[in-house]
Parts: structure tokens; C-alpha cells; sequence
């Protein structure tokens, strides 16, 4: 299948889910976008513990990835709701910049609305006329070029990259050759990979760009007077069988696949329309990465897990798969797909590959995931710029 069905958005970007968004401009808003998203079929609320007291730097990277998660192509329409108002992280500002998508914006200030209780009641209004509006979008047939693959792994262990991972890497492949794009993150997570990654880059000047932004990562690190290989493998990698950081991002390389790494991209930034793998920079920490990934745009995401994992984001469909037989008969609820073939010869990385495209089109055009079924959404967090002030 070379096709999904999906839902075109004004400014032409495609969407697999058609979402209402609760979105909270600033921790004080929390409870009363929680309460608005409870009270609506179908909303999906997005809270966070920022939006004030943040560096300029950190509270811009904070606006930019609450804008893109009202942006992004999975949501239908928006209600954000503020308290008083913040520098930058405050429903006017917030909403001119979703606005300019198209979408369906309404904004409600706690303060102006006479309090939280009265905000509710406003919010959960104005999100009811837009889920009505909203709700006769109609899928249409679109291309599987019109795909942004999210790739993230967590909970690795000696399986991960023997199996899930460059299984995964094959899937990336089949949807590169596509005409469609995959995003490569976690830069703390592929040091001792750079060798590898570059010789895939499309040119000299990107693959440098490899170089330079591991190396960077590892040096901002250093900077805090700590060695990431203090904390990296991490007790359940170290668990489940790895042994040293570079073991474990030999593995984790793999889930780009053989394709070209087109470019290296900032955190949340929309890659090029080139096909290929894009290298983004984010932390390893699983819910900052995949957050990070979804600010980019991508409709959907496959997490690799050696030992299971219950993490899925909230507007981006989340497809786990692991290689491990005993974590797939454990955390058989929230993991998708059943990999462990591969160490049992029984099934080939290509068939693997193959086995995660056929799913991820599904969940592409409608079919939910576990996580979505048991409304997992642990996946949302901003990654920090600086200290809070």
C-alpha cells in the first residue's frame, strides 16, 4: 500500500487523527483545560509546568512547541486557555500563531472569565461549537509521500538492536522509497554512532553537522559537571543486558535504516521536503524527544522498546513494538507489535519491516493503537533551555 487515508487541513498538511485540543498556555491553566477536555467527546487536553518564570530563550522554545501542538495536522481545532497574562505563553499570542494554519481558535482567560469555574463553562462552549464544526471533516486518499515518521526507541536492551530497531530501519526505508521522510532523534543516545550516521549523510557539510551536534550534546553535558556516562546506559538498559553507552547507540542508529540523512534539524524544526532521514537534536528522555518529534509535524511515531513501555504522546498516534518475547507476554496491553521472531529465526528484519508498515498505514488511516484505547498519554514534555528565573 502505497496510500492512507487521512484528513487535509487548510494549510494543505495532512492529518491521520481530527482532534479538538485543550491547550494550556501556562501551568495555572491546567485544571480548567483538563476539566473543559473531560467534559468534550473526542478532546484531547495538553498540560505542562511552564510558561512562566523562564529564561527568554527557554520561554521562547516553550511558545514554539505549544504552537506547533495546536498546529499540528493530527488536530482538528483549538481552545487555549491562559490565566492572566505571560510573556509570549498566553492565548493571544499563541492563537495568532495557530490561527495562521486556518484552523478553528478559541481562547478563553481564566482571570477575564471571572474565575475557573466560569472559564470552564466558557471553555467547554466554545470547544463544543468547534467539535461540531470539526467533526464533518472527511477522510480522502492521500499519499504515503505526505508522511512524517516519528522513530524513537526506549527501555533498550540487547534485543532492541538485533531486532525492533533495524526492523524499524526498514520500515523507515520502504517509506523513504515512498517519497516520505523520517525523523532520527535522541543525540545523547547515538554517541559512539557518528561514524556510522555520517557515512550516510547526503554530503560533507551534514555529515560534520552529525559530528558537531553529538559532540555538542555531550558538551553541554560536561558543562554541568556531570559525565553522561554516569546515567547512560540507564539502570533498565544496564538491565536488560547493555553494557556501555556506545552498545547501546550502535543499536539505536539503526532505527533510520539505509536511507540518506538529508539534514540535521533543531529541536521541534520541520524538516525539508526531501525524502529521507533527518537527524533532530533532542534529549534522550523519552516524553522531551517524542514531543520534540511531534512539534515537527510527524502524523505518527514507532517506539522501540526492549523491555516494554507504556509511554505514547497525545496527539501523535504512538505504535510500540519490541523484539523481546518475555516484555511483549508482560506489557502485551500497551505494545503493539510482536517482534521476537526475529531472534527465533522465524521471522526475517525485512518481513519484520513489513510487519510495522502494514500497521502503521492502518493506524495511519484510523486503526487505534493500544495506548490510544487505554488513553495513555504520557508522552507530552518540553524540553528545557535554561534555568528557571
Amino acid at each position: 500500500m502505497a496510500n492512507f487515508r487521512g484528513y487535509i487541513r487548510p494549510d494543505g498538511s495532512v492529518g491521520v487523527r481530527n482532534y479538538i485540543l485543550i491547550l494550556s498556555a501556562t501551568i495555572y491553566a491546567n485544571s480548567v483545560v483538563e476539566r473543559i477536555a473531560n467534559s468534550i467527546l473526542g478532546a484531547v487536553p495538553v498540560t505542562h509546568h511552564l510558561g512562566r518564570a523562564q529564561t527568554k530563550s527557554d520561554s521562547k522554545q516553550t511558545f514554539e512547541i505549544l504552537c506547533s501542538m495546536g498546529k499540528h495536522p493530527n488536530v482538528g481545532g483549538v481552545v487555549i486557555v491562559d490565566h492572566f497574562r505571560e510573556d509570549l505563553c498566553n492565548v493571544d499570542d499563541i492563537g495568532h500563531e495557530i490561527s495562521k494554519t486556518g484552523k478553528l481558535v478559541a481562547t478563553v482567560n481564566i482571570r477575564d472569565s471571572g474565575g475557573a469555574v466560569k472559564a470552564v463553562a466558557e471553555g467547554t462552549l466554545k470547544a463544543m461549537e468547534i467539535t461540531r464544526q470539526i467533526s464533518t471533516c472527511k477522510r480522502e486518499e492521500v499519499s504515503i509521500s505526505e508522511f512524517l515518521f516519528g522513530l524513537n526507541c526506549g527501555t533498550s536492551d540487547t534485543t532492541s538492536g538485533l531486532s525492533s530497531n533495524p526492523a524499524l530501519g526498514f520500515c523507515s526505508d520502504r517509506i523513504i522509497r515512498a517519497g516520505g521522510r523520517s525523523i532520527l532523534a535522541e543525540l545523547p543516545e547515538l554517541m559512539g554512532a557518528e561514524e556510522w550516521l555520517a557515512s550516510k549523510a547526503v554530503n560533507a557539510d551534514v555529515a560534520d553537522r552529525i559530528w558537531h551536534q553529538i559532540r555538542g550534546y555531550e558538551e553541554r553535558i560536561l558543562a554541568t559537571g556531570e559525565d553522561i556516562r554516569g546515567s547512560q546506559p540507564t539502570a533498565d538498559n544496564i538491565l536488560g543486558g547493555l553494557s556501555t553507552i556506545e552498545e547501546k547507540s550502535l543499536g539505536g542508529a539503526k532505527k533510520s535504516g539505509f536511507a540518506l540523512i538529508q539534514d540535521v534539524i533543531g529541536l521541534g524544526e520541520t524538516p525539508g521536503k526531501t525524502p529521507g532521514v533527518y537527524l533532530m537534536y533532542t534529549p534522550g528522555h523519552g516524553s522531551e524527544s517524542i514531543t520534540a518529534i511531534a512539534a515537527a509535524g510527524a502524523q505518527a511515531l514507532v517506539f522501540s522498546t526492549g523491555g516494554g513501555h507504556t509511554i505514547a504522546h497525545p496527539i501523535m498516534p504512538t505504535i510500540k513494538v519490541t523484539g523481546n518475547a518475555t516484555s511483549y507476554g508482560l506489557m502485551e496491553d500497551t505494545v503493539d507489535i510482536d517482534l521476537s521472531g526475529i531472534l527465533e529465526g522465524d521471522l526475517s528484519l525485512e518481513a519484520a519491516g513489513d510487519l510495522i508498515y502494514d500497521e502503521l498505514v492502518e493506524v495511519l488511516s484510523g486503526k487505534l493503537t493500544k495506548s490510544e484505547i487505554l488513553k495513555e498519554a504520557t508522552g507530552f514534555a518540553i524540553h528545557r533551555v535554561g534555568l528557571s528565573i
